[in-house]
Order: C-alpha cells, then sequence, then structure tokens
C-alpha cells in the first residue's frame, strides 16, 4: 500500500510518458530527467499524453510501489509550470486535488501557519 502524507515531497513530472513503463523505467526517469534520487521517499507523479491516465512511483525502503489510476471520462489537471519547467514539486494538497477533479486554478488557499521543511 502506498501511504501518501502532508510530509512527502511531490515532484510531478511536466513530459507524458508512456504509461506501461514499470517500476525501473520510471525510476531510470527520476534519476536521469529529474536528477533526483529515486529511492529517497519522495512522490513521483508521472501522467501519459491525454492526461487521462496517472502513475504515482514511491520507493518504500525495501521495494518500488506504484499506484495507477486511468479515469473513465475527463483528464487531470496540471499546475502550471514556467516554460522551461521539466517536473515542479508540488504539495499533498495540490495531489489531492488532481486525484479527484477539482480545478486548481479555482481553489483559494486560506492562510495558515506552515513551518519550513527542511528536505533530506
Amino acid at each position: 500500500m502506498i501511504a501518501l502524507n502532508p510530509d512527502c515531497r511531490y515532484f510531478l513530472y511536466r513530459v507524458p510518458v508512456n504509461i506501461n513503463k514499470s517500476f525501473y523505467s520510471l525510476a531510470a526517469i527520476v534519476k536521469e530527467q529529474m536528477q533526483t534520487d529515486p529511492l529517497l521517499r519522495d512522490v513521483f507523479i508521472f501522467l501519459n499524453n491525454r492526461c487521462t491516465q496517472i502513475k504515482i512511483l514511491v520507493w518504500q525502503g525495501d521495494g518500488f510501489a506504484i499506484f495507477h489510476k486511468r479515469l473513465e471520462a475527463g483528464t487531470f489537471e496540471l499546475p502550471v509550470f514556467l516554460h522551461d519547467q521539466r517536473h515542479i514539486v508540488i504539495n499533498y494538497s495540490q495531489l489531492v486535488l488532481i486525484l479527484q477533479g477539482i480545478g486548481l486554478s479555482k481553489v483559494h488557499y486560506r492562510k495558515r501557519y506552515r513551518k519550513e521543511n527542511v528536505f533530506h
């Protein structure tokens, strides 16, 4: 089972991937294209070209786990990327909104205290 929580870093890869890629093919994208260590407890998010399928890859200490979701209708909405960004870091709330089909541009976040985390 994949356990996702607000304390993880969530890397969303902008470039569409062949959603049939395996654990190690996705881990290779993380290492080579995103220049991040796939063996950290970070969460890596990939979408297909039509944004109808999403794969989430995470290292669980003893192996990789994948969550795969295919929409029967509609698409996943991506956050705004800068022109040259290949990936962005999103937060847990944004991932939940993406998975539930809630428009990211219409969400208004209320002010909350947030301690800055020092990652890895």
